[in-house]
């Protein structure tokens, strides 16, 4: 079913057009924006009124789900994977662990379709987003036609969680000029940009690659990676290179969400001996680190915190009071 909801919502979101808003202005995308980010917020778009995208994907977690290894939908239902952070979406050429989809106003649709997050359908969310007086108040704003579509919805969406930017960090008023590192901050970016930016590249401390990190499989739900979308055999346990902005408050860490502590992911990648036959050439390359060479490089991560996100006005639940 979710399969066939995305099929749908492709054919739908490609006969859209970028002039479903028909005034490019500021206060147009503004309110595309706001529509975005009461939809985000609204529990009622999923099958029992009780979850929404924020319930996972928390603000004051850089929009990652802070302590739970994996994705709690609707019913009590848990999914497969740990819920990745939204931040400077822009710059991402695919979305979701395995990278099914290619573009961000599509993405949303498996989250609002699957069984074990939203739970819901399309013509559900149709019906429920159209009945709402206030959302048909932002369409009366956006649209000469003044109708709400899923299209339009989707693009809803992506306006807001396309807004979501990270950039105010320590790391970023370093590179800004603004302050210099301490002893620590500095050696464990010199070691960072030696042993891990051939993945993690600044200035977002991501890549669009599709990376295995030898991690060895979960014997109860194993994870094929980005197989499940090519079918291809090389893509077998590869995952997409997530930012490391934020990580400080993104815990836990990995597809699995198997480890709670920075210093338990630098372990891993650490150890050679814990590196599955399959990981990747750049993760052999790593090598041994230190007690003090790790206590540097998180003390370089740390700088990655951004301090206006998780209270940024303009990304919180309106909802709120």
């Amino acid at each position: 079913m979710i399969i066939f909801a995305a099929v749908i919502a492709v054919v739908l979101v490609a006969r859209s057009t970028s002039h479903t808003v028909d005034a490019s202005t500021a206060q147009s995308s503004d309110t595309l924006r706001e529509f975005g980010r009461y939809l985000f917020y609204d529990p009622t778009l999923s099958v029992d009124s009780s979850t929404s995208c924020g319930t996972c994907h928390q603000q004051f977690a850089a929009f990652a789900h802070i302590d739970h290894a994996m994705s709690h939908g609707v019913m009590g239902r848990i999914g497969t994977r740990n819920v990745p952070a939204l931040q400077n979406l822009q710059q991402q050429t695919s979305f979701m662990w395995d990278g099914a989809f290619a573009n961000l106003a599509m993405q949303s649709v498996s989250p609002l379709t699957g069984h074990a997050e939203m739970g819901s359908t399309l013509s559900d969310v149709l019906a429920r987003v159209a009945a709402h007086p206030r959302y048909r108040q932002y369409a009366a704003h956006l649209y000469a036609d003044k109708q709400i579509t899923i299209p339009r919805i989707l693009e809803a969406l992506a306006a807001f969680t396309g807004s979501i930017v990270s950039r105010s960090s320590r790391y970023d008023a370093m590179r800004d000029g603004k302050l210099a590192f301490n002893d620590n901050e500095q050696r464990g970016l010199d070691l960072f940009r030696a042993r891990c930016a051939s993945c993690h590249a600044e200035p977002y401390f991501m890549s669009n690659d599709f990376v295995s990190n030898g991690l060895p499989l979960d014997s109860i739900m194993p994870d094929d990676g980005r197989y499940r979308v090519t079918q291809r055999d090389e893509d077998r346990y590869r995952f997409r290179v997530p930012s490391l902005r934020n990580v400080a408050i993104t815990f836990p860490y990995m597809h699995d969400g198997r480890y709670r502590r920075l210093r338990d992911v630098l372990e891993f990648y650490a150890t050679p001996a814990l590196h599955a036959s399959y990981a990747d050439a750049r993760i052999r390359t790593i090598g041994s680190l230190n007690d003090a060479q790790r206590k540097d490089i998180i003390a370089f991560l740390l700088t990655l915190t951004d301090t206006l996100l998780p209270r940024n006005p303009c990304y919180r639940d309106p909802h709120l009071p």
